[in-house]
This record gives structure tokens, C-alpha cells and sequence, in this order.
């Protein structure tokens, strides 16, 4: 039972993280901006804050999922966070690429930790979908299951990340795009995704 509820945090977090968002976006920005090593630093961090968010959260899922005001509060955050982040890829399309510092390796851990510990999509998707895994025994909950699950987690949102910064090179060098290209492009998307969460918060 702990082999499945591994492998089934594993491949619920990975394909979580697949849908564009803050996250992924960012892995590929870091990935564009300051190479492949320092989405893994990136990925790395933010996974070790999620896994012990996502311990908590499936520890506590019934209760946070009570919590209807706090969610919402959470989720006009995230508007904020992708404007944020689309103003900031924005401004680094004007930039011209310098070569990788320790400041710069050090910002890779700071971005990780910070969107792993201001994620508001974790707690929707950990408390009704970790509610949904346990009512039909896809994993367990006894003994150190929770911690294993929480493993998993973190293994699959690493996954995730490291495909989108592997992604991002691959786009980049097979079409020529320049980093300006893609960083606009990025923060369209992210300005477009802050839009979108506007809207549904405020007509649905």
C-alpha cells in the first residue's frame, strides 16, 4: 500500500503541475535566463517547501476544505502573483543576458522557496483531491503514509518542473527564439492568466 500511495503522489503532483501556471511558467523562465542548472535548483526547492506543505495539508484536508473564505482570499493572491510575475518576465525581455553569479544562483533557491510557500493552488487541489484519493483508498493515510505521499509529492512536482525547463531550451534552440522572445512571451502568458482568474472570481 505505501508503493502505491508513492506512486500515486508521484504521478497526480506531476500531472498537476502541467496545466500553465505561476510555476511552470517560472521554470521555464529561469530555464531561458540562467540555464537548465538552475531550474534544479529552483525545482528542488520549491519541492522540499511543497512536500512539507503537502504533509500538512492531507493531514488537515477536511479542515482546510472548510475554510471557503480563506480559499478565496488565497486565490485573489494568486491574481496578484501573476501580474507580479508576468511585469517581471516583462522586464527581463528588455535585459541582455549576463553570465551566472552566486546572487543569481542564490535567487533560484529565494524564487523556489518563495512560490512554494505562497502556492494558494496547493490547498484546493490537496484538500479536495487528497479528500478524493483517500474516500476511494487510492492511498493511505496510516503510519508513515502521509510522509510517503509527501515524498512523492515533492518527486513529482521536481518532474514537472525540470520537463518544463527541459521544454523551454528545447523551444528555444530547435525555433531560434531569442530569451527577449520567450520572456514576452512568457509574461503575456502570465498577464493573460491573471485576467482569466479575475474574471472567473468575479462573474462565476
Amino acid at each position: 500500500m505505501l508503493l502505491l500511495t508513492f506512486f500515486v503522489a508521484v504521478v497526480v503532483n506531476f500531472v498537476g503541475y502541467i496545466p500553465l501556471g505561476n510555476i511552470n511558467l517560472t521554470a521555464m523562465q529561469i530555464s531561458i535566463n540562467k540555464g537548465l542548472k538552475q531550474v534544479v535548483i529552483f525545482a528542488i526547492s520549491f519541492a522540499l517547501v511543497e512536500g512539507v506543505f503537502t504533509y500538512i495539508l492531507m493531514r488537515f484536508a477536511e479542515w482546510f476544505a472548510t475554510k471557503k473564505e480563506f480559499l478565496i482570499w488565497l486565490e485573489w493572491i494568486m491574481v496578484g502573483i501573476f501580474l507580479l510575475m508576468g511585469t517581471l518576465s516583462y522586464l527581463q525581455s528588455k535585459k541582455t543576458l549576463k553570465p551566472m553569479t552566486n546572487d543569481k544562483k542564490r535567487d533560484s533557491i529565494k524564487t523556489g522557496i518563495l512560490l512554494g510557500v505562497f502556492n494558494p493552488m496547493i490547498i484546493p487541489f490537496w484538500t479536495i483531491g487528497g479528500t478524493f484519493l483517500i474516500a476511494h483508498q487510492w492511498i493511505s493515510t496510516e503510519g508513515i503514509a502521509l510522509v510517503v505521499f509527501a515524498i512523492g509529492a515533492s518527486i513529482g512536482s521536481f518532474g514537472c518542473l525540470y520537463f518544463f525547463g527541459r521544454f523551454a531550451q528545447y523551444i528555444q534552440n530547435k525555433f531560434s527564439f531569442s530569451h527577449r522572445v520567450i520572456n514576452k512571451s512568457i509574461a503575456y502568458m502570465f498577464f493573460a492568466l491573471a485576467i482569466l482568474q479575475t474574471v472567473r472570481l468575479t462573474f462565476f
